[in-house]
Parts: C-alpha cells; sequence; structure tokens
C-alpha cells in the first residue's frame, strides 16, 4: 500500500507528502467515491503534509458492506481464540516494525512531541495488542452453569456482537484507536476505523500493517472524513455497534444516531482532570509530576490536569511551585528530542484556549504563568503553558495547556467545589498519608482516580466484554455436552 507523493514522513527538513485518494475496504484500497479532501497541516510548520477522502455516504457503504460480509461469511468470526491472538501478535510486530515513522507522522499530523509520540503512538499500540492476544487465548467461548429454574444445566456462549465501528480522536490517535480495536478484534468482531480528520494519515499505516499481518480481507476496514463521516456510520444498519472518543457535542448525535438502529454505543466525551493537594502533601513532588499531567501532549490529553484544588494556608505556596513547573517546559519543534511542549492542533483549537483564558482573566483569575503565544517559534500554533489563580471551580475546563488553582479551606468544601465529579473524568489526590488519600478518592465521584500521581491501566477493567454477546442454550438434564 502507497500513497501518492513522496515516501515515508522523515524530520522537519524533509518536505514529503501523503496523498490518498482510497478507501482500505475488503483488504483492498478502493478509489473513493467522495471528491472531496480533508488537507492535514503540520501544526508546527503550518505547511500541508498530506490528504485523504473526505468520504460520503457510497464510502460508508463500501466499508460496511465488506465488514458485513466478512463477518456473516468469513473465516475470522468462527476462527478460535488462539488463531485470532496469533494474528493480533502478527499485527503487534508489524505496528512494531512502523513504529518510527508511525510516531514521526503522529508529530507531523497533530504536533505531539517527538519522544512523547513513540511511546503513546509507536510503542502503546504494540502493548495494547498483545495484552488483548493474551485475553483472546483465555477467553471461552462456551460455559457450562448449573440452571436454577429447571433441572438441568444451561450453556452460556460468547460470541462476536457482529461489525464494529471505531471513531477515533486526534490527541492520542493510535493508542485511542487501538484501545477498541484491540478487544474488538480480539473478540471476533469485523471493524471500520474512522480517524479523526487531522489525523487521517496514520491511519493508512494501521491498514498497511493489517495487511503485513496477513488478516482476512474485510476484517479491517478504513474511511476518513468529518464528523458526518461517524453519524453516517452509527445509522447504518450494517454497523452492530459503535465506540467513540471525542468531543462531547458530537457523542450525543452519535448516541442518537445509535438509537435510531438500537445498536448499543460507547462513548468517552470530552472532559478533564482535577486534582487536589491536601495540606500535608510534598508540593515540590507534587507540582513537578502535576506539571507533566497539565502540560504533556500541551494538555490536549482527557486525563490532563486542568484545576488543582489547594488549602488556603498552602495556596500561593502551592501557585508558585505549578507556575515554576510551567515555566520550565521547553516549547519547541516537536520533532527535537528535548521538546515537552508542542503547537495545539490547529489554529482553530488555539483560539478557543486563549478565548478561555480572556473569559477567566476577565472574571477576576489572576495570570501566574504563560496566559500567551510565544515568541519562538514564531510560526506553528504554539500557546505557553498557563496558570491561573481562580476563585472557583470551572464546570468545562478546556482542552489545552491551561490549569486553574482554587484554594479551599476544609476538607469538606472539596466535594462541594468538584460537585458531583465537577465534569472530571479523572481525577488525583495528593497527600503524605496514603490512608487520607484514599478514603477522598471513595467519597468523590469523579471517574478513575490516582494517589500521589495518575497512570492510566489498560485493564481497570478491559474492554473485551462490550464487543461480545452471551447467549443462553439450555439443556434439560442428562443431556451431554460435547
Amino acid at each position: 500500500m502507497s500513497a501518492q507523493g513522496s515516501a515515508a514522513p522523515g524530520g522537519r527538513e524533509a518536505a514529503w507528502m501523503l496523498e490518498y485518494r482510497d478507501i482500505y475496504a475488503g483488504g483492498r484500497l478502493l478509489p473513493a467515491a467522495a471528491a472531496d479532501v480533508i488537507t492535514v497541516a503540520n501544526p508546527a510548520t503550518e505547511e500541508i503534509v498530506g490528504s485523504a477522502p473526505a468520504s460520503t455516504g457510497p464510502d460508508v457503504d463500501t466499508a460496511v458492506r465488506a465488514a458485513r460480509l466478512a463477518f456473516d461469511t468469513g473465516p475470522w468470526p468462527q476462527a478460535g481464540p488462539a488463531e485470532r491472538a496469533a494474528a493480533l501478535d502478527r499485527l503487534a510486530l508489524a505496528l512494531e516494525a512502523r513504529a518510527p515513522d508511525t510516531a514521526r507522522l503522529v508529530t507531523a499530523e497533530m504536533g505531539m512531541p517527538i519522544t512523547l509520540s513513540r511511546r503513546h503512538n509507536g510503542e502503546a499500540p504494540v502493548g495494547i495488542l498483545r495484552y488483548y492476544a493474551a485475553l483472546a487465548r483465555a477467553l471461552r467461548p462456551e460455559e457450562i452453569r448449573v440452571a436454577i429454574g429447571f433441572p438441568g444445566r444451561t450453556m452460556v456462549r460468547r460470541a462476536p456482537v457482529g461489525v464494529a465501528a471505531v471513531v477515533a480522536p486526534w490527541n492520542y490517535p493510535l493508542a485511542s484507536a487501538l484501545s477498541q480495536l484491540g478487544p474488538a478484534l480480539a473478540a471476533g468482531c469485523t471493524v471500520i476505523l474512522k480517524p479523526a480528520a487531522q489525523t487521517s494519515l496514520s491511519g493508512y499505516l494501521l491498514a498497511e500493517a493489517i495487511e503485513a499481518a496477513e488478516f482476512p480481507p474485510g476484517v479491517f476496514n478504513l474511511v476518513t472524513g468529518p464528523h458526518e463521516v461517524a453519524e453516517l456510520l452509527a445509522r447504518h444498519p450494517g454497523v452492530d455497534t459503535v465506540s467513540f472518543a471525542g468531543p462531547a457535542a458530537v457523542g450525543r448525535r452519535i448516541a442518537i444516531a445509535c438509537a435510531e438502529t438500537v445498536k448499543p454505543v460507547h462513548l468517552e466525551l470530552g472532559g478533564k482532570s482535577a486534582a487536589i493537594v491536601l495540606d500535608d502533601a510534598d508540593l515540590g513532588a507534587a507540582a513537578a509530576a502535576l506539571g507533566q499531567l497539565a502540560f504533556a501532549n500541551s494538555g490536549q490529553t482527557r486525563f490532563a490536569t486542568a484545576q488543582v484544588l489547594a488549602p488556603r494556608l498552602r495556596y500561593e505556596e502551592t501557585l508558585a511551585s505549578l507556575a515554576a513547573a510551567a515555566a520550565s517546559r521547553v516549547i519547541g519543534d516537536p520533532m527535537a528530542p528535548d521538546t515537552t511542549v508542542g503547537p495545539l492542533v490547529s489554529p482553530r483549537h488555539r483560539a478557543t484556549v486563549e478565548s478561555y483564558v480572556a473569559a477567566s482573566t476577565a472574571r477576576g483569575a489572576r495570570l501566574a504563568a504563560g496566559g500567551r503565544r510565544p515568541a519562538a517559534p514564531v510560526r506553528g500554533y504554539y500557546y505557553q503553558p498557563t496558570v491561573l489563580a481562580a476563585g472557583t471551580a470551572s464546570p468545562d475546563p478546556v482542552f489545552g495547556p491551561v490549569v486553574s488553582v482554587i484554594p479551599y479551606c476544609r476538607e469538606a468544601e472539596i466535594v462541594a467545589l468538584l460537585g458531583d465529579g465537577g465534569g472530571a473524568l479523572a481525577g488525583s489526590v495528593w497527600t503524605a498519608d496514603l490512608a487520607r488519600g484514599l478514603g477522598l478518592a471513595r467519597r468523590l465521584q469523579a471517574g478513575p482516580f490516582g494517589v500521589n500521581g495518575y497512570q492510566p491501566d489498560l485493564g481497570a477493567p478491559d474492554c473485551l466484554d462490550a464487543y461480545l454477546r452471551a447467549r443462553a442454550v439450555f439443556l434439560p438434564e442428562p443431556a451431554a455436552v460435547s
């Protein structure tokens, strides 16, 4: 598989273009019905690095038909767990071989610093696939239970749901995509991937790896385009389940579209993280870790720390520590290994961050660090890591390198300040007393929570069951089961 234009991506000095005019369906590239394309601009240089089809209804139909045929008549759903696991291991090897190119390409697509991209777009997808390969090997498609309502037994059969549409976000495109594609493929589903428009190009590298891993035709399919393509997939009667990660406004439309054909949908929507600093915390260690959580990937992470609740008696100390952490970040060329803050994904996204900071200061927030575009680099959609001294929590933190520090007097105020999770997708608490931190974590209603750190765990819980359908087969005694 190859794109029109020059070869694999290189560093900043290399001029290259990846121009795709095809979708990937049924094991091959097919000319897209759509005449329009989406262009991908490098957010660090503002130069066009590639293009992909702005798919329309006929392209979606082609991809769904290929996935449907592969599921209804192909070998993949009927393959044994060990056979599917072996295929996932082959795919892991194929992605491992392409990891350097994938990391560079994603950095060019959306500006993630190369050191971070190597980890999240090169190494993480490989680890995800190997994890689900191991789960596939341990999968028991049939289980016999003693019946409760009659004298006999019940066989519980676990079979793949069917055709799965996976709509991936742009901020961690390969890791997020494989977090759903891995369990779907392990379960025996056939899949259609719709990457975010900004990171469409890396989807073709994944298709190339699928070919190298010798998956049956139609097991993996790829369509590119704007959010409307995701809605077409969600409404399509040939799709059995949908996974979506992205903005809440789009997620609501996806959920409504799935309701029209009564299919399950799994949503991971916008939102960010809140951190709680208790009065006994080691501020030096907490600020260093929170600086990484707040500003890595330019704050464009769903579990990134956007709000820090600090005890009033240590408020200025906490504010100064976080401001120092922000100032220590290295803004620059995302292809450079020492860069820790790259550009935001687009000029529109930077404008959103700027508007949020302006509105916050107009309401009385005080700038403790950042709050503007850096003097250098001159080109690119950069914005300084920003720390705000704010009086109250925000129900809708911005998806960028901005953290607000909010004072509290008593621990009982924390729950009230954050409300019912405070819009937090995740959270953390920082304290010298582990039991105290764990007790607070149990009281709050946010998503995953860390004590003196935050590191997501793939298996807490895994997503395999989301792509399996359980059905019962009733067996009166003394039926034999082979």
